[in-house]
């Protein structure tokens, strides 16, 4: 089986959708890493450096929080998103009717965070709440440096 064009190509992460999984989406159903150095990041949530909530009530902004928090903890690390292997979203509540409001967080920051388009391989995981009652999304990035 043939493969669609590889989206992303670092020395230790590489992206791209074999033919015949579902398309479109906004992301890539596999990337392929090697090695030495795995980077997890924590979950992340709608918290600035002082603790603080940024977007009480908004899944737009929430999003947005979520991957600033993620571009700063794979920076701490000397990582970009182009090293991320998966990216995993947990989202309160969730419906398809919030969809939009989810993307539209995604790519209010792409451009400042390097996120690449599509994205690394992702999920969504829909569940009843998180830790903290105005937290609506939760995001946790694996990535291979080195």
């Amino acid at each position: 089986m043939g493969y669609l064009i590889e989206r992303k190509s670092t020395m230790t992460v590489k992206t791209f959708s074999p033919e015949g999984l579902f398309s479109p989406v906004p992301y890539d159903h596999v990337s392929v890493a090697t090695g030495s150095r795995h980077l997890h990041v924590a979950g992340q949530i709608d918290r600035d450096g002082d603790r603080g909530p940024v977007a009480i009530g908004d899944l737009a902004g929430q999003v947005a929080q979520v991957l600033r928090n993620t571009h700063r903890a794979l920076t701490g690390a000397g990582a970009t998103f182009d090293d991320v292997v998966r990216l995993r979203f947990f989202v309160t509540q969730w419906h398809p009717d919030k969809a939009g409001a989810f993307f539209e967080g995604i790519e209010r920051v792409a451009a400042e965070v390097g996120l690449p388009m599509p994205l690394p391989p992702v999920s969504l995981i829909g569940i009843d709440y998180l830790f903290e009652p105005d937290v609506q999304v939760e995001l946790e990035a694996y990535a291979i440096l080195d």
